[in-house]
């Protein structure tokens, strides 16, 4: 999926969060709670169930393009301001961008940005399921506050 198909996916949401440290340190831990979150049992049993196109944990790290965790691949990595996952499986084809921005002197803001298409009817229930329920959006800021926590640690 390259860059012009990533972005005519529909928006989904957008979630934000300033970090009191500077942006190498939020994209190190960004990665760190990316291979945390997705790298276990569950996110492969998980990416294996829904038919994910990337099932596994591979590649460099720190995360770089081709790299890829259970559920996405790495589309593109600019250490220190933006970090594009992208997948598919049966029910929806999606991306994951993570961008870094100055906020002040030794903050940086961390926003996650959603785009997914969800097609037929399957891909409709799934939606309801996954964003309807509010999960994802749960499951996205329990992540940015992961990275705020563990790089307000490391300051």
């Amino acid at each position: 999926m390259d860059a012009a198909v990533r972005l005519s996916l529909p928006f989904v949401d957008e979630h934000t969060t300033v970090v009191a440290a500077d942006a190498g340190v939020v994209w190190r831990e960004l990665g760190e709670v990316l291979d945390r979150s997705f790298g276990g049992g569950r996110a492969a049993g998980y990416a294996t169930l829904v038919g994910c196109a990337d099932r596994t944990a591979s590649g460099p790290r720190p995360l770089s393009q081709g790299a890829t965790i259970p559920g996405f691949r790495v589309a593109s990595a600019v250490p220190g301001a933006e970090l594009v996952l992208i997948g598919r499986h049966h029910f929806s084809t999606y991306a994951l961008i993570f961008r870094l921005d100055g906020a002040g002197p030794g903050r940086t803001r961390l926003r996650a940005e959603t785009r997914a298409r969800f097609p037929g009817p399957a891909g409709a229930l799934y939606r309801q399921l996954v964003i309807g329920t509010g999960g994802h959006a749960l499951g996205v800021r329990r992540m940015l506050t992961a990275v705020r926590r563990r790089a307000d640690r490391k300051r």
